[in-house]
């Protein structure tokens, strides 16, 4: 298959032993696993992530969740604090199977009043990482189970403080603390946490909800979640310009498919895969910079190099398929079915 550039290549080994790590990973520690699919966007990777043994997944909009739940997907947690204005009810209601979704204030566990019986609600609480979610403590915590009812099913939060390098085990272990204050405080409910850079330290909750280990990127491999033989989707990117003078290649890779993501501890907007040292030290929509490493052979024009994005979510998020190289070398196209879908 000719594959025009650039594009998004998923290896299908490497995305199977990573669904199958993670899902190994959960069952040793008899934590169910919930994936994130906002990661990848596509249904037959969701399929493969319940048929390893995933109870349901998560979502991060109402619009993500609709997608899923009209490809058959009947267990869907929307793990996001939703501001509930009567056509996110009506949506919701609308949603068939086992839908939860995530509260951190008073007024949305009110709102939850119009939504249909059998939806349930998770309370968000802060572990770290300061962004939504109430204090583990917070007496606003017993107001908003209050409000819930019957509609209350337990407290959720993403341990977001785990990406940067070494800081996994500190917020794995933030992350059950403030889990286990929390439900304690309102006598019992499910715990649900987990991000990627976290996810092996994390033992001792009820549920798990990473995504991004489906691919893992560079923000992975810096944080010590992953190898680079773990990697599992990459830019493919041909080089269109090179000056043989001071060692740089331009590849037609730009942030319109790599997105400009890059964290303040990430060297680069991106790496070639199999030469670390060749970073991405400048980005256009369509053009990335690298000054090729020395001692290394420069790339001639045409040549075509596969590209490890710092984040892997906002790649798939701009392109509308995927190829998927099988083991025999041949290639598929998976839709991104979900992609656009931010609300």
């Amino acid at each position: 298959m000719m594959i025009d550039t650039p594009a998004v290549l998923i290896d299908r080994e490497r995305l199977t032993a990573n669904i199958s790590r993670m899902a190994a990973h959960a069952g040793a520690h008899e934590i169910a696993l919930r994936p994130h699919v906002k990661t990848h966007k596509i249904i037959e990777i969701a399929q493969m992530q319940v048929d390893a043994g995933a109870r349901g997944i998560t979502c991060a909009t109402i619009g993500e969740a609709e997608i899923f739940a009209g490809a058959g997907f009947t267990d869907i947690f929307i793990a996001y604090p939703l501001y509930l204005t009567d056509h996110a009810v009506q949506r919701l209601n609308a949603i068939p199977g086992e839908i939860s979704i995530g509260v951190d204030s008073v007024e949305m566990a009110q709102a939850t009043a119009g939504l249909r019986e059998d939806i349930k609600a998770l309370i968000e609480v802060d572990s770290g990482h300061r962004r939504s979610g109430v204090t583990a403590t917070a007496s606003e915590l017993s107001q908003i189970r209050e409000a819930l009812g019957s509609r209350y099913a337990g407290v959720f939060t993403f341990p977001g403080h785990s990406y940067g390098p070494g800081n996994g085990e500190q917020a794995a272990a933030d992350e059950l603390q403030a889990l286990n204050n929390s439900v304690q405080r309102l006598a019992g409910g499910l715990t649900s946490g987990g991000s990627s850079p976290s996810a092996q330290f994390t033992d001792a909750i009820d549920e798990m909800r990473p995504g991004v280990y489906v691919f893992n990127d560079s923000q992975q491999i810096t944080s010590g979640a992953c190898t680079e033989k773990q990697v599992a989707m990459t830019v493919l990117s041909t080089v269109v310009s090179r000056n043989v003078s001071d060692r740089r290649i331009i590849l037609d890779a730009g942030s319109k498919i790599l997105s400009t993501d890059k964290p303040a501890w990430i060297d680069g907007n991106g790496f070639v895969l199999g030469n670390p040292e060749a970073r991405i030290s400048a980005l256009s929509e369509h053009h990335a910079t690298i000054f090729w490493p020395d001692k290394v052979l420069l790339p001639v024009i045409g040549e075509q190099l596969n590209i490890v994005p710092n984040h892997a979510c906002n790649v798939i998020n701009l392109v509308d398929e995927v190829y998927v190289r099988e083991a025999d070398g041949t290639f598929r196209t998976w839709k991104v079915v979900a992609r656009g879908r931010n609300n």
